[in-house]
């Protein structure tokens, strides 16, 4: 069982709808749905009539509903507790979406390292969902994601601030033929082959919303693979299985090396913004300290 789970089960409780709740929770919902059938699933009971409209629980999800809130608060305090006695070394927790941990923040570390002193620095990475997750659950410092026309309306709260540490692109790209040129481009008339994110992760959202819908009606593309994974997805792109759309910095060596070029129209870039957010309310003096040394940029 996930603690998301439980999570998503009680937001279910308290907005009264699978889409209300799925909006709440931040996820589509058709993964909403499916999260809340795996914790069915896994207890083994239903928790929702699924004959009834609107969303009605079952005798026993109304029941469970008051041991969820208390297995997540119970989570959470036993997490408290284990932190007391591994407070002996000042740390800092990172949470980043997975391309992010691979193409920015190791330059980027390594700019501000000075800022560091002895603190351990610690990284924690997962697609946006999760580490989201984690990082309004508290149980880290810093969230490094990128932001972009897909709101993140979850982390627009008083309690939250952000900087921007740096700045991406997402750009379609295809691998190049024996004479430089591209063996995926848009053209009239043949299929383009596409590699794409699943829609309810946050870069399919983003190619779905800004991408596709600037793509020429006559323009016939196919997707051929999905991949939750920018790097999964670049590594089918240089074995030339497709066009694709990904982070600048994830391929900006193979595109300074030829083995990959960047598309042109009618196929779109989308200019991102790389946030650091973290809780005005620091957990430890070491927090407040490495963020006020940070350089400051207009979000």
């Amino acid at each position: 069982m996930e603690l998301k789970w439980l999570k998503d089960f009680v937001a279910l409780a308290e907005n009264g709808s699978f889409s209300k709740a799925a909006e709440a929770r931040f996820v589509t919902q058709p993964a909403f749905s499916r999260r809340i059938r795996s914790l069915e699933n896994w207890l083994g009971v239903p928790l929702v009539d699924r004959n009834q409209y609107p969303t009605t629980l079952t005798r026993v999800g109304a029941e469970f509903v008051v041991e969820a809130k208390r297995m997540i608060a119970d989570t959470y305090s036993t997490r408290d507790r284990l932190r007391l006695h591994d407070e002996q070394r000042q740390s800092l927790q990172f949470f980043a979406q997975h391309s992010l941990a691979v193409s920015f923040f190791p330059p980027w570390v390594q700019s501000v390292e000075s800022l560091f002193g002895d603190t351990l620095v610690r990284l924690q990475t997962g697609n946006l969902h999760d580490v989201l997750d984690a990082f309004l659950a508290g149980m880290g410092d810093f969230l490094l994601c990128f932001s972009s026309p897909v709101t993140i309306s979850q982390l627009q709260r008083e309690d939250i601030e952000a900087l921007q540490v740096g700045s991406d692109r997402l750009i379609p790209v295809s691998a190049v033929d024996a004479a430089g040129e591209p063996c995926h481009a848009p053209v009239a008339g043949h299929r383009l082959k596409l590699l794409t994110y699943p829609q309810d992760s946050f870069l399919g959202e983003l190619v779905k919303s800004e991408c596709l819908p600037r793509m020429q009606p006559e323009l016939n593309y196919q997707p051929m693979f999905e991949n939750a994974l920018a790097e999964g997805l670049k590594a089918l792109t240089l074995q030339g299985q497709g066009a694709a759309w990904l982070p600048e910095s994830l391929v900006r060596q193979e595109l300074d090396a030829g083995q990959l070029v960047e598309l042109g129209s009618p196929m779109v870039a989308v200019d991102l913004k790389i946030l650091l957010y973290r809780f005005r309310q620091a957990r430890t003096p070491a927090v407040d300290a490495f963020w006020r040394a940070l350089p400051v940029r207009d979000i």
